[in-house]
């Protein structure tokens, strides 16, 4: 998908110039079951992303890239999943810190847990089978 965005470059005696930029925006087509229930804010698109890939790590500007969130959100709340142990560094590449969900906090845990729950039942739902 295309985002399209007019850039005025001057305003000169009643004359606009303007540009026109295309941006190649990465969208999620299809949202997660867990997004659809919780609403999709940075700070749930950065825990989804995360909980989908438990087992690896990332830095910062990767995971703000691959869940479709602006790095300058990202350190807004970053420090505070650290604080509250729910993202734990794991290592230290060049300049580069990286990060993964702490799996064992026991919110984390339960989060996990409710996350392929709400996936289970909505796709035994989706295929008309009964749990």
């Amino acid at each position: 998908m295309f985002l399209l965005v007019k850039v005025l470059l001057y305003e000169q005696k009643d004359l606009y110039m303007t540009t026109t930029t295309y941006y190649n925006m990465k969208f999620k087509q299809n949202k997660s079951f867990f997004l659809k229930q919780f609403g999709d804010t940075p700070q749930l698109r950065v825990l989804d992303f995360l909980i989908d890939n438990y087992s690896f790590d990332f830095p910062m500007t990767i995971i703000a890239k691959e869940s479709n969130v602006s790095y300058n959100s990202i350190i807004k709340f970053f420090s505070n999943f650290i604080d509250s142990k729910i993202i734990t560094k794991t290592r230290k590449v060049g300049k580069s810190d990286y990060y993964k969900l702490n799996l064992d906090n026991l919110f984390v845990k339960n989060l996990m847990r409710l996350d392929w729950i709400l996936t289970k039942n909505n796709t035994l739902k989706e295929l008309d089978i009964v749990a």
